[in-house]
């Protein structure tokens, strides 16, 4: 067969299938360990919270788009649930597009996607990925309550984190998002524990992801809770995916902080953007001056000054 006639699972199948089907110790159907041999190696630590997966078939992973849907949010994840693999099996994960209507979604940078369903015929998924896009309708928010009852994850990926929290099923729980929109999501939604510093956040059948990449993090993440660490780390392999984010959720420590500001590079008290000090928005609080990119964010600040300031870094 000509090489260049491959598809990339038909490349992955032919070269690695059998390595990796000699290194698992896993059993798809019914989850158990091979003999014991004297020269294997222990295996890795068992995931916290295992997910199950099913006796037969694929796990059904639905992508909810609107207009403004981010391109590495969702296609990140995306290619990470095609890209597992076990034994000469490519189809652990079914995914597809779901978007209000028929019509075609425009993506960022101008991507145009047509989605595979609509909300009113799409197949109920058992994981449920949220990037970031515009603000959601509330077709769009019953929709995501009403699949997440059946589904054994929803996850929101960088700002899809707002969608999320407009369900309401973020109340009272943990999560994160990107590190410029930490503050907006604490300020929208109080009752909401904001996490920094952190790649991914996990609530029972909850998850955030922070922003953009992190996204592929968790995907690599959910893929571990359902089929192993070896498994999850062949896909890494095979996506020449070198990050290690997806071991330790606790791995974004240079987000945990604001950067802060100085007189020569004034940055934005709410997203952490750099910002010209000879026309910038500013508020003085205190004595000291705020300076700001956009009027939104200002507006933010003046509205409750000494919480937003409470998360600033001390000078």
């Amino acid at each position: 067969m000509n090489p260049q006639n491959l598809t990339r699972r038909e490349l992955l199948r032919a070269s690695g299938a059998a390595s990796l089907a000699a290194a698992l110790s896993f059993s798809l159907s019914a989850g158990q360990s091979q003999q014991p041999s004297a020269k294997k190696a222990p295996p890795p630590a068992a995931v916290s919270n295992p997910l199950k997966p099913p006796a037969e078939g694929s796990i059904p992973v639905a992508f909810l788009l609107s207009d403004g849907a981010v391109v590495i949010d969702f296609a990140g994840p995306w290619e990470v649930f095609n890209n597992v693999m076990i034994g000469n099996r490519m189809d652990l994960f079914q995914t597809y597009t779901v978007s209000e209507s028929a019509k075609p979604v425009q993506a960022s940078g101008g991507m145009q996607i047509v989605p595979n369903y609509t909300l009113a015929n799409a197949p109920q998924p058992k994981i449920i990925v949220i990037p970031a896009q515009g603000d959601p309708t509330k077709p769009m928010l019953d929709w995501i309550r009403n699949s997440s009852k059946l589904a054994d994850l929803t996850m929101s990926v960088c700002t899809g984190a707002f969608v999320l929290a407009q369900t309401g099923l973020l109340a009272g729980k943990s999560a994160t998002t990107h590190h410029g929109s930490l503050m907006s999501l604490q300020i929208a939604y109080p009752d909401i524990h904001v996490k920094r510093g952190v790649r991914f956040v996990e609530e029972g059948n909850l998850a955030t992801a922070a922003g953009l990449s992190s996204g592929i993090d968790l995907a690599l993440h959910v893929v571990e809770r359902y089929y192993g660490r070896d498994v999850a780390t062949e896909t890494a392999y095979n996506l020449e995916y070198q990050g290690q984010g997806w071991m330790n959720a606790n791995s974004n420590s240079a987000y945990a902080k604001l950067r802060g500001s100085t007189a020569g590079h004034p940055r934005c008290p709410i997203c952490d953007m750099e910002v010209d000090p000879t026309d910038a928005l500013t508020t003085q609080y205190h004595g000291k001056t705020y300076r700001f990119c956009s009027a939104e964010h200002k507006q933010q600040f003046d509205s409750q000054p000494q919480t937003i300031v409470d998360f600033l870094p001390q000078s």
